[in-house]
């Protein structure tokens, strides 16, 4: 019979894993498993799909899948991959991001019991605490950690320091509570993890019955991970990533790292990607494999009303006929690309100016002269032509293209 294991190592997932046969065992007796997601932002990103996924993969093998948000330890900052010390977020924030990322997860799984460990941590004593869980962690063994141990010389805080025995303590509760044998999560969170392993020996003895499991990061291409920071954040909330956007972002993924993506972030067999690898090899430009990642993804954040009308869109800026788009479509489109909104009376040259599409009457002149610039799909040559006489898609939008990719929404 396949395993969890098979499965995970097949698609290159796992990273460390502790006890094999413990992992095994509670596949078999069908233990809860979990994994954590701390709430510093209103909406989980792409980086956080492969842990979303590797939950249901788990639930798939009979697990019962437990998401635990961090009200608690949000307040605190994981210091795992930080080079400094994060800022910390008031609780107000954190109540309404622990708020929307729960909503988030019940959305992509279905049967998954949802905690948050500020129910547990609310009341708790913090002489207690110390007592009963700080005295089980020698201070030698916490500096060992590497989410530790490379934050000494530029500095670490206490509250960070202390985030290792809260993850710990969560690991141990659900176990007491839950049945949870296992926790998962990327591999970054390693040291986390074997501080609760190492909890639960401690407290329940060395016949007991959990493991722990990480998994590889999914990396940009500079090796660095899919975060928060910056303003390239893929994030799974349709307000701040259009679907077509998230789509777009998926369909352009380099060839050599297609293959990697299509075992992270897709529930296709190892049959069903061996094939669309094969049919990808025969025309590598037509990018079937990335058209099959992207459809992939998308289904599973959003659903196959939502995969028909960005398709819809894609094909309608490959072909340049945009005479089917809906005015849905369209303000789905304007969240992608740039928008200009017209005051006034203006011809092609004002509108090209003013919206910094040139940067002068004269470069506006030499894209026309070349017959760069198309307004719904037609080459524009009188650079004084006005640009309401033109006909308006549902009385409000037109698409100009400059070149042969750059993509304008024009709004009256």
């Amino acid at each position: 019979m396949k395993t969890i294991i098979d499965e995970l190592e097949w698609r290159g997932l796992i990273k460390q894993l502790s006890d094999k046969g413990k992992l095994l065992e509670s596949q078999k007796n069908k233990k809860a498993i979990y994994c954590g997601f701390d709430p510093t932002a209103q909406s989980l990103h792409v980086g956080h799909l492969i842990q979303i996924m590797l939950l249901k993969r788990f639930s798939d093998f009979g697990f019962k899948p437990i998401a635990l948000l961090g009200g608690a330890t949000g307040m605190v900052g994981d210091p795992s991959g930080k080079n400094q010390e994060r800022i910390l977020l008031d609780e107000k924030s954190i109540m309404n991001f622990t708020s929307s990322i729960n909503n988030q997860l019940n959305k992509f799984l279905k049967n998954i019991i949802i905690l948050n460990n500020l129910e547990w941590y609310a009341n708790f004593k913090f002489l207690n605490f110390l007592r009963d869980y700080g005295k089980s962690f020698n201070i030698a063994y916490l500096l060992s950690k590497d989410i530790i141990s490379k934050r000494i010389d530029s500095g670490i805080s206490y509250t960070e320091f202390s985030y290792n025995l809260l993850q710990a303590y969560d690991f141990f509760h659900l176990y007491k509570n839950y049945e949870c044998d296992v926790q998962i999560g990327g591999s970054d969170q390693w040291g986390n993890i074997t501080s609760g392993l190492e909890l639960i020996k401690k407290q329940e003895g060395i016949n007991n019955t959990s493991s722990g499991v990480t998994i590889q990061l999914l990396l940009k291409k500079d090796g660095l991970k899919f975060g928060k920071t910056g303003t390239n954040t893929i994030w799974l909330d349709p307000n701040l990533t259009s679907s077509y956007e998230f789509y777009q972002f998926f369909l352009n993924q380099e060839d050599s790292e297609v293959e990697q993506l299509l075992k992270f972030l897709t529930f296709y067999t190892e049959e069903e990607i061996e094939d669309i690898l094969s049919e990808h090899n025969k025309n590598v430009k037509a990018r079937h494999a990335q058209l099959k990642l992207a459809e992939a993804v998308l289904l599973f954040v959003y659903d196959e009303k939502e995969l028909l009308k960005v398709k819809k869109i894609t094909e309608a800026l490959f072909t340049d006929q945009f005479d089917s788009l809906t005015e849905e479509e369209l303000k789905l489109l304007g969240q992608s690309i740039e928008k200009y909104q017209l005051s006034d009376e203006q011809n092609i040259l004002d509108l090209l100016c003013n919206s910094k599409i040139a940067q002068s009457k004269r470069e506006a002149r030499e894209f026309i002269n070349n017959n760069s610039i198309r307004v719904n799909s037609k080459i524009i040559t009188d650079e004084k032509m006005s640009i309401n006489k033109l006909t308006f898609f549902h009385n409000h939008y037109l698409i100009l293209k400059k070149g042969k990719k750059k993509h304008f929404l024009i709004i009256k």
